[in-house]
């Protein structure tokens, strides 16, 4: 599995992911929605760590570092 995140790109994710699942732990968002951002939140979190997306490999998307 090559790599086909940038730099730029993962703390994008990081910090969307921390925030999606910030808003599930202090209650802002809750029920359905907040199941839903969490879910988003730990993709976005996965693909950052890993630094690769499915769908980027999908459209041979190349990282711009």
């Amino acid at each position: 599995m090559r790599k086909n995140i940038g730099k730029a790109d993962r703390i994008v994710r990081l910090v969307i992911a921390v925030l999606f699942i910030g808003q599930y732990l202090v209650g802002f968002a809750t029920g359905l929605l907040g199941v839903v951002g969490v879910f988003v939140g730990a993709i976005l979190g996965l693909t950052a760590l890993v630094s690769f997306c499915p769908i980027y490999a999908i459209f041979r998307k190349k990282p711009t570092n």
